[in-house]
């Protein structure tokens, strides 16, 4: 056979060479799976020693091993019950701090020990693969336990059930493959599951899918465990927010005996011993609150979700992604720039409308004729609308030049030579718009006011939003950090690993519509 190039050439000979590899590794593959319990596995994954011995009580009690008194006193500690599961677990819910040993002794050694223990191709249809899917907020952060599982995979003991190795997945000589999948319903969904690995549930985000993408891809991926008996859905993560699926989970299941779900939670210290307990303590003098949650394995009280899903979606005009510019109307922007190489660059435009019937009657008319009881003294109530125009969004990398001028012909076919935003880079966002012609504002309100101040536009019904997925998902994603001990202003942002850069030029762009129009006289100190 002739290639066309080399590079062509190269690649067959690659992928002849995995074909060959993974036959000969077939061929030396063990008759039978691996026979011994997850404790086994913990032992041959090289997990021993006092450092685990948490675990390895956790473990005992999740596959119904034989329990010692200490284990039965660390159970009770970390699930708020007294009598263990009767039946086989469908749902693991493991709460616990950072650096506690999740990803490794937690996620990565249930994947591997399920991988191997069972011969899949007894239990699935001709042909069909078990793919168990390690699923996290991004792919990254997934390849992180499957990084684990992989170092796991060269030990003696698993090494000839591996039939290959790729980046994003590891396959088994038992018919199963250990995958990862960013969190994603359109993409956890169409295969059969021996168990689902949930990994930083708290802090699952999919800005372009879904406005609460927690419950969608557990509704998703619970369908793929259907067909092989015995499958568990198996959550891990630090916590968060007091919200989520987790929180849910929390709140239904921790401290109540069911026998089929078992909820778990623990501080770092409590499943890593090993780690410094100085640092540890110096995080809670610094900010006890957030140290709770990041190494006590508590939930924030202070931080609440900001915004309802149900009444995003009751001001979001379906269908509609843009409004061309009117001659008519009068027009606000608001940008939140970037340099281009980390974050994005966003703008929005928005105009205010008053809705509400107008008055029939004269001012002079309406005080006679109010005197003599004939038509009500005050005029009909009128409502300022703020309508969203316009949001466009630049993803890095990009030139700032570029996108400054691509913004600025945007702001012009509006009939706007200013456009106001934050105070992010000093001067260089003010110089830039001005080479383009565009007079750049700084606003005097912070991210945070902004949201509040939207908050009772969404909840009132009084702004009209564009049918864009990514607004929507961030603004369903802002959290609200409540003022701590009654001191202080409430701040609302994203949630650490999500984005609002759309939402932030959003919220601006909106608020400013309806001071230019008077409804919010003191919201930005500048005249347009």
């Amino acid at each position: 056979m002739a290639f066309k190039s080399k590079a062509e050439a190269r690649e067959a000979a690659r992928k002849g060479g995995l074909a060959r590899a993974a036959k000969f590794r077939a061929k030396d593959a063990p008759s039978a799976p691996f026979a011994g319990t997850i404790l086994d596995a913990m032992d041959a994954a090289q997990l021993t020693g006092p450092s685990w011995e948490a675990w390895r009580a956790f473990w005992r009690v999740v596959t119904g091993l034989p329990l010692s008194d200490a284990d039965r006193a660390t159970y009770a500690r970390h699930t708020g019950r007294a009598r263990t599961p009767a039946g086989p677990l469908r749902s693991l819910w493991t709460i616990a701090g950072r650096r506690s040993g999740k990803s490794r002794a937690g996620a990565a050694l249930f994947a591997i020990w399920t991988a191997v223990r069972r011969d899949y191709a007894g239990l699935l249809a001709p042909g069909e693969k078990a793919t168990l899917p390690i699923v996290a907020a991004d792919r990254r952060q997934a390849r992180q336990t499957l990084s684990y599982l992989k170092g796991m995979a060269r030990l003696p003991a698993f090494a000839p059930y591996v039939a290959s190795v790729l980046k994003d997945s590891v396959a088994f000589t038992t018919g199963c493959t250990v995958e990862v999948h960013s969190a994603s319903w359109r993409t956890t969904r169409g295969f059969s599951a021996p168990a689902v690995v949930l990994d930083e549930l708290a802090f699952f985000a999919n800005e372009s899918d879904s406005a609460n993408p927690d419950s969608e891809i557990l509704a998703a991926l619970l369908p793929t465990m259907v067909t092989i008996p015995g499958a568990l859905l198996f959550a891990c993560s630090t916590p968060y927010a007091a919200r989520g699926e987790l929180f849910k989970a929390h709140e239904r299941a921790y401290g109540v005996e069911l026998d089929d779900v078992l909820v778990w939670r623990a501080a770092s210290l409590d499943m890593n011993p090993s780690l410094d307990a100085a640092t540890i303590a110096t995080a809670y003098e610094d900010d006890p609150v957030a140290a709770a949650s990041e190494w006590g394995g508590e939930f924030r009280r202070d931080v609440q979700g900001f915004l309802d899903v149900a009444a995003i979606r009751a001001v979001t005009v379906p269908g509609r992604r843009e409004l061309p510019p009117t001659p008519s109307l009068r027009y606000a922007a608001f940008v939140d720039p970037s340099g281009g190489s980390q974050d994005a660059m966003t703008l929005a435009i928005a105009h205010a409308e008053t809705h509400g019937d107008a008055d029939p009657f004269t001012p002079e008319y309406r005080a006679r004729a109010a005197r003599s009881g004939l038509v009500p003294a005050a005029p009909p109530p009128q409502t300022g609308v703020a309508v969203l125009d316009v949001v466009r969004e630049m993803r890095p990398p990009f030139s700032p030049d570029a996108v400054v001028g691509e913004f600025a012909d945007l702001l012009r076919s509006y009939n706007l030579s200013t456009v106001t935003g934050d105070r992010y880079g000093g001067e260089w966002p003010r110089e830039r718009f001005a080479k383009a012609g565009i007079r750049y504002v700084p606003a005097d309100k912070t991210k945070s006011e902004l949201y509040l101040e939207l908050l009772p536009l969404v909840n009132a019904g009084r702004c009209e939003l564009l049918d864009v997925p990514r607004l929507a998902a961030q603004l369903a994603g802002l959290a609200r950090y409540v003022g701590r001990g009654g001191k202080g202003k409430d701040a609302v942002d994203h949630a650490p690993g999500g984005h609002d850069d759309v939402s932030n030029a959003a919220a601006g762009a909106l608020a400013l519509a309806l001071a230019v129009r008077g409804h919010y006289a003191t919201l930005f100190s500048f005249s347009i």
